[in-house]
């Protein structure tokens, strides 16, 4: 049933699959045995109880002929989908069992069942009202191991909206046998558009993931139609018995009010078809050549090895916390036959796009062997990972609403002919010889090289960033606040940079910050920010530091669109040959939308 609700009134683990089970001894005169379970399951379970006098399920009914018993139309759904179960003799497993409803038929047919749920007090519910006997135990489906091919059959009754796909379908690769069965009967989104928000899944994508790891789509039934009439059911009798569930649960009125919002949004959005019910009939067949699987800790050797094998040179485990760590970063590896053979890593990265705050990801450390990199279709290792990462991650509906890096020429090229990528940008390099090592009278600097003060550099710092903000409300652009600049050059864990404030010097307004980077080639603008007026002055101090520092050469590089704000400066132009993608193959904001509008430097890179 519906779960979009406000994440700070309702704690709710979103693994706790929703799917609740048969109560036969419980009548609308005995006390609530649904006070304890979480939100919104309580409210669900008690007021179909006080209208029916009993509770069979909780998940949706479908509604045929003017019917108006929930339990009937739910029960109409358990029956569709159990008339597809494989023949006896057959073992299922049951992935979010809630309180053993399907468990109890399925039993009571001859299955060999066994089930699972991330929810210790439901398991406490079954063990009460129907067996303390009932092979049932507390796993996630990503955490629950089984032997090798042990099922023929695997349910999903409105659980897999919970999970991974990636997960669902590694997960029934291994445990189903030749031929195994695999059953989804859960809602979907049909669409997403730019009013979509991160939720369910979308339906085409996961039959597209289905056909990646070689499952036959058997049938799929839209029961759309069908499921929609239990929102205005569960709206209605939310309102009749709404002190009741109030009293007996001990809720506050703004948790139901919160409810109904929810149940409402999700009938508007069946009615203009951007979710959907649907029952999905796979079949296993030969196992795939590649797994795809997204990268554990526990395998981040696997991918060292295989980026040192790649790249000539190491990655370390501290920089791979900075990179990925914290929530920062999604991977997407390939395996064949138990070996990592490709990597795909993306970097999450708070953006402006177009004036508005956005979240985008970063495309990194794309890595095929060299023994696979033969196979450039849609076949290939390459297109399995990418495609699957920009149809998980990228574009309306889901976590990243855009995605950037910067590929080699090889790599953009196949991701181009692929449709998988487009190009929306080049980048330029300007370098000036150093100049004089005289100080400019009417600004001084300030180097950081601790944190010390941090209060006062951090506003600083803000406020430029907030100016520059303001001159490119109709560009794209990371965010450059203190935040930002202290995790990615103070934080780094092999660079060096210099952040450098470029202070007036009676009135002390920081007029901008600079971020350098030396090495034997000389001095690196890595990263400025400051209103984009103030881009002379800071070059003007670059090239004198460098001079300081040694060095005969300073550079820097920008997006080609805003190489007019650097041309003034007298710097020598080069054209470099890397490109700008966008992402062509999910449904996201038009690749000609964002081109040439780009401000990216060196420090957007996550290597230099």
């Amino acid at each position: 049933m519906t779960k979009t609700v406000n994440p700070n009134l309702l704690q709710s683990d979103t693994k706790h699959y929703r799917q609740t089970g048969h109560i036969a001894s419980i009548t609308a005169t005995s006390p609530s045995p649904f006070k304890n379970l979480i939100f919104p399951l309580n409210i669900y379970a008690h007021s179909i109880l006080l209208e029916e006098g009993r509770v069979a399920y909780l998940h949706y009914g479908l509604f045929q002929n003017g019917q108006t018993s929930l339990q009937a139309a739910q029960q109409y759904s358990t029956d569709l989908l159990i008339a597809r179960l494989p023949l006896l003799p057959c073992r299922i497993l049951e992935v979010g069992v809630g309180l053993g409803a399907t468990f109890s038929l399925l039993k009571e047919r001859g299955y060999d069942v066994h089930g699972i749920t991330p929810d210790a007090q439901q398991i406490a519910y079954i063990q009460k009202f129907l067996s303390t006997e009932a092979s049932i135990s507390c796993y996630a489906l990503e955490d629950f191991v089984a032997p090798l091919e042990s099922f023929g059959a695997i349910l999903f009754q409105e659980s897999a909206q919970y999970i991974e796909p990636l997960v669902i379908f590694n997960k029934a690769l291994d445990l189903l046998q030749p031929s195994g069965d695999l059953f989804i009967i859960d809602e979907f989104a049909q669409k997403y558009d730019e009013t979509s928000v991160e939720g369910l899944h979308l339906l085409s994508d996961m039959v597209t993931l289905a056909e990646r790891f070689e499952f036959e789509l058997v049938e799929h039934m839209d029961l759309s139609t069908l499921a929609a009439p239990t929102l205005d059911y569960l709206l209605r009798i939310t309102t009749t018995h709404r002190k009741n569930i109030i009293r007996d649960l001990a809720l506050n009125d703004e948790q139901l009010v919160q409810l109904d919002e929810s149940n409402r949004i999700y009938r508007r959005k069946y009615a203009s078809k951007h979710y959907g019910y649907a029952l999905l009939h796979f079949r296993k067949k030969t196992p795939p050549k590649w797994r795809l699987r997204i990268l554990e800790e526990t395998q981040l050797p696997e991918m060292f090895s295989l980026f040192k094998k790649t790249f000539k040179h190491d990655m370390t485990p501290a920089t791979w916390q900075w990179k990925y760590g914290s929530n920062l970063g999604r991977e997407i590896g390939i395996w064949r036959e138990n070996k990592l053979i490709a990597h795909y890593g993306g970097v999450s990265r708070k953006i402006l796009l177009f004036g508005q705050h956005q979240t985008a990801v970063q495309i990194g450390d794309v890595m095929v062997d060299t023994s696979e990199r033969g196979t450039l279709t849609r076949k290939g290792p390459f297109f399995l990972m990418a495609a699957t990462f920009l149809e998980r991650y990228i574009g309306y509906g889901r976590p990243y609403r855009v995605g950037f890096g910067f590929p080699n020429e090889r790599a953009m090229r196949v991701a181009e002919r692929l449709g998988l990528y487009s190009e929306v940008g080049r980048m330029v390099e300007f370098s000036w010889s150093t100049s004089s090592r005289l100080p400019l009278l009417g600004t001084r600097l300030h180097l950081i090289v601790d944190l010390n003060h941090i209060i006062s550099v951090a506003t600083a710092i803000d406020e430029c960033w907030q100016l520059m903000a303001a001159d490119l409300q109709q560009a794209i652009v990371g965010i450059r606040d203190w935040q930002y600049l202290q995790h990615r050059y103070l934080n780094h864990p092999n660079q060096h940079y210099q952040i450098i404030l470029v202070k007036n010097r009676f009135n002390r307004r920081t007029r901008g910050i600079l971020v350098l980077r030396y090495d034997p080639e000389g001095c690196e603008i890595v990263d400025l920010v400051a209103p984009l007026i103030e881009i002379p002055l800071l070059i003007m101090h670059a090239k004198r530091l460098a001079g300081m520092h040694g060095a005969t050469r300073v550079s820097c590089r920008i997006t080609e669109n805003f190489a007019t704000y650097f041309s003034t400066t007298g710097g020598a132009l080069q054209k470099l040959n890397i490109r700008i993608p966008a992402n062509a193959w999910s449904n996201g904001p038009a690749p000609e939308t964002l081109q040439n509008h780009w401000w990216l430097m060196s420090g957007d890179k996550d290597f230099r």
